[in-house]
């Protein structure tokens, strides 16, 4: 056998090899790129507490839709999570009145959105996970940017995602509810809740 005929089955080898290791990553990895999550409205929910001097004020935010997509290998996201701003009710609707009108000026400004750009940690298909979101975050038509740690739970194609974070509202913008002797913290502690399904 000369020296041309041996190179010739050395590369016929090296292409079979190859082949064969393709076919191995194809059969071996996951059968999707992303994964696409949507809310479900009547699951998910914003509850706020915020300091006052007679005691803290805790209430809820109606999340009113929400869908976003993850790329595992990246980490990279897309979507949006949009919260009704008109939706605040902490038990006494003369001062959530004012919280929709000269706080969240809801007729202005009827949503409240996050939207997620990047997720660094794990989403395992099932069981519990831990990470952080990256975003934007707007409140009154003003976009700030945040890092959200989240604790996520996947079961059977349905997923529940909760985070706490804090929002320095009226340095961003929102009127001072504090007025005579009444004390009210700048900064308010957001819990949130999003449920829904996710599909790859």
């Amino acid at each position: 056998m000369n020296v041309c005929t041996c190179t010739t089955l050395s590369r016929s080898r090296t292409y079979r090899l190859f082949a064969v290791a393709a076919g191995i990553v194809l059969l071996t990895a996951p059968a999707w790129s992303q994964q696409h999550y949507k809310i479900d409205p009547a699951a998910s929910e914003v509850q706020f507490t915020v300091g006052a001097s007679d005691g803290a004020v805790k209430g809820t935010f109606h999340v009113s839709s929400g869908e976003f997509t993850l790329e595992p290998a990246t980490g990279a996201m897309t979507g949006t999570v949009t919260v009704d701003a008109a939706s605040g009710e902490s038990g006494n609707k003369s001062r959530d009145k004012k919280m929709t009108n000269a706080q969240m000026k809801a007729q202005t400004y009827p949503a409240v959105t996050f939207a997620p750009s990047k997720f660094t940690g794990e989403v395992k298909d099932g069981g519990n996970s831990t990470g952080q979101v990256e975003g934007s975050f707007t409140l009154i038509g003003q976009a700030h940017s945040i890092t959200v740690p989240m604790n996520m739970h996947m079961e059977g194609g349905h997923f529940t995602a909760t985070g706490n974070f804090v929002v320095p509202y009226v340095s961003w913008g929102m009127k001072d509810p504090s007025w005579f002797v009444m004390k009210v913290d700048k900064e308010v502690n957001i819990q949130l809740k999003l449920a829904g399904t996710v599909t790859k």
